[in-house]
């Protein structure tokens, strides 16, 4: 008797523990149906509403465009950067990444719920109309964009080589909105332009993270060195990202091998970390000033994050836009497509810069312009069907630039500084 009242308690504690973890299990089990209850009364919202559309409406309805706008409502919900691409939108935004597309030349987002350029394209229509990094479009041919969606906006904005369209801006510091009208051409992209901007210093201009850009960058590093460059300015100001693969490519031009370049962070909490390779051309040595501004977004962020958290260069003119997060393209089965926010990224450092931007060591704001100054270019310039492949020079005005004159001057001292050790 004394023996099974001595496993009493312990008989009791073990039994106390299975009715806690039962409990738990049953909470959580209680939980997941009712989760999994929630939606599919969701679901059952949705047919209803689908049912009522298809039946009531004054007109007969085109089933796939109900649905396909049910999914852009989707998407929208989510965040900025995701979207619903039908099959020809889809297929519009691969070829961009190639390097050429149809358009007024420039990268667009949604800011505070505004339809904003996240960046005009060198050498384009918009470019060439003086349209800037931040200006709001608050009107498309004289219709609110308000409420509109990238997909829409883009394919307002699009068009025939040779057709025109109006876009209404709202610029920070201008007073009033005003009009510009926009020649649609042929955007064919150079996504690398250089020179030397001194008889020491290369001055190169990254426009766009499309493909093969690490391929074009090595040759405009081997050009400006053969014409004796000791120090290099980077100018990444109004290019907006691109290629993940080729932020990493060009990053490792710059780092040894090995180092993290930039990480991700998905729902779960699940870390990929992507490291500098092994290149055959790698510049470890000679200064560098990178060279941005509110336009510098996504893969051109990457690479300003990883270079100056690792003190590799010094980083010169106004922040940067702040888009840390990663899309990627899911092909749907009518050949439309979802692009999805499905991580966020991190500097080697761990900063998040979402919707923060990249501080610049050195901060310099661009000079403002007048919009009229741009208003009497010739209509025949938006028509060279040749914009950006007359010449790969990178063209510079020292007067005009104050962040370029504030970026050769830093690297002036620190190519000084470097000689002296």
């Amino acid at each position: 008797m004394r023996f099974k009242f001595r496993f009493l308690p312990f008989l009791t504690l073990l039994l106390t523990i299975a009715l806690i973890i039962t409990s738990v299990a049953l909470f959580r089990s209680k939980n997941v149906y009712a989760a999994k209850q929630d939606k599919y009364q969701n679901l059952d919202i949705f047919t209803q509403a689908l049912y009522l559309i298809e039946n009531n409406y004054v007109e007969p309805v085109d089933d796939k465009k109900v649905i396909y706008g049910a999914i852009k409502g989707m998407t929208q919900e989510l965040d900025p950067h995701s979207a619903f691409m039908d099959p020809k939108t889809l297929n519009e935004f691969e070829v961009e990444t190639q390097g050429e597309f149809g358009g007024l030349g420039i990268t667009i987002g949604m800011k505070d719920k505004i339809l904003t350029v996240i960046a005009p394209l060198e050498d384009t229509p918009a470019f060439k109309k003086g349209i800037k990094a931040g200006d709001q479009i608050i009107k498309i041919d004289g219709k609110s964009t308000m409420d509109i969606t990238i997909d829409d906006a883009v394919s307002k904005l699009r068009g025939k080589e040779g057709t025109d369209v109006t876009i209404t801006v709202m610029r920070k510091n201008v007073e009033k909105p005003f009009d510009v009208k926009l020649k649609r051409a042929i955007i064919k992209i150079k996504s690398v332009k250089y020179t030397m901007i001194e008889k020491n210093i290369g001055y190169i201009r990254l426009i766009q993270f499309s493909n093969d850009i690490s391929g074009q960058l090595t040759e405009a590093l081997h050009a400006v060195d053969q014409q004796g460059a000791k120090a290099y300015i980077i100018d990444l100001r109004n290019n907006p990202g691109g290629l993940l693969t080729e932020a990493i490519k060009v990053s490792s031009v710059f780092l040894p091998n090995d180092q993290i370049v930039v990480y991700t962070m998905d729902r779960a909490q699940k870390r990929q970390d992507y490291k500098s390779t092994s290149y055959f051309n790698k510049e470890l040595k000679k200064p560098i000033v990178l060279l941005v501004n509110e336009g510098s977004a996504s893969a051109s962020e990457i690479l300003t994050g990883a270079l100056q958290d690792y003190g590799r260069a010094v980083v010169v003119g106004a922040k940067t836009y702040g888009k840390a997060s990663v899309q990627n393209v899911i092909h749907l089965s009518d050949g439309s497509g979802i692009k999805l926010t499905t991580a966020k990224y991190f500097t080697p450092k761990g900063r998040s810069i979402h919707g923060i931007g990249i501080e610049p060591d050195v901060k310099i704001e661009a000079k403002h312009e007048d919009p009229a100054e741009h208003q009497d270019k010739k209509e025949d310039e938006e028509l060279d069907k040749d914009l950006t492949t007359n010449s790969a020079k990178a063209d510079f005005d020292l007067v005009k630039d104050v962040q370029l004159k504030a970026a050769l001057d830093k690297i002036k001292e620190m190519a000084g500084n470097a000689a002296a050790k």
